[in-house]
């Protein structure tokens, strides 16, 4: 990343730190979000513990992972992408906006499962970019957020990796992203054992379709992981899988 960006950054980060203007309110003086929006827009949702796509209160599991259950064992997402959100996520991944890694990490947290899925996590895991994509930005925003979790050792940044650069995912169906994400995932071949038996907890800020997780999560499972879930900051509304 440029010196300036980097600059831009690190002035942001700071701010954010200190009462200013809510950046979806705008109201005086709060932090980077106010209570009143974290209450408007970040409100608990009945979720499916497979896949975080909106279900009925009281249902446990949508009828597609019934179906045909994933990798994952359990995922939960705090918010729908959506608005605000989408917003807020393109200024931390695409605007060189890290500041917001600790008020969306606070959101993931407070998520209803969050708490179980991080005390019972064995090791973090955050989904790792493609080498060019990680060169362009400067920065992994799951690694961010797995950080401003707080779950101390138990976070091994290096241990998943992205061999290749896959082409862009935006516009792709679920069939077709898996296809581009074949063979993308793979355990650092020195540390592979550290899975073994093990569970883990993925990290990431958006998904989608579920075709990135469960690639990852595949992945784990070919190591010798015994149970994988994964922790994302926004879920895509259901009608794009």
């Amino acid at each position: 990343m440029p010196f300036a960006p980097v600059l831009s950054a690190l002035a942001r980060h700071a701010a954010a730190l200190v009462p200013s203007q809510c950046a979806l309110c705008h109201a005086w003086p709060a932090q980077r979000l106010c209570a009143a929006c974290r209450l408007q827009f970040a409100a608990p949702a009945a979720r499916c513990g497979s896949c975080a796509s909106p279900v009925a209160p009281g249902v446990d599991r949508c009828g597609a992972c019934l179906r045909e259950p994933p990798p994952l064992q359990g995922c939960v997402a705090a918010v729908e992408y959506g608005y605000p959100w989408a917003g807020v996520i393109g200024q931390f991944k695409f605007q060189a906006d890290p500041g917001w890694s600790a008020t969306l990490a606070t959101l993931m947290r407070a998520a209803p499962g969050a708490s179980d899925l991080l005390q019972q996590a064995e090791l973090v895991l955050p989904v790792p970019l493609a080498p060019r994509r990680l060169r362009e930005r400067g920065y992994n925003q799951a690694l961010l957020l797995a950080r401003a979790l707080q779950v101390g050792s138990r976070l091994r940044s290096g241990l998943l990796l992205r061999l290749h650069d896959t082409d862009a995912q935006s516009g792709l169906g679920r069939a077709a992203r898996l296809r581009n994400l074949r063979g993308a995932f793979a355990l650092q071949p020195l540390a592979a054992g550290a899975v073994q038996g093990r569970r883990v907890l993925l990290v990431d800020d958006v998904m989608t379709t579920g075709a990135t997780l469960h690639a990852a999560a595949l992945a784990l499972h070919a190591a010798g992981a015994a149970h994988v879930d994964a922790l994302v900051m926004a879920r895509t509304p259901s009608r794009y899988d």
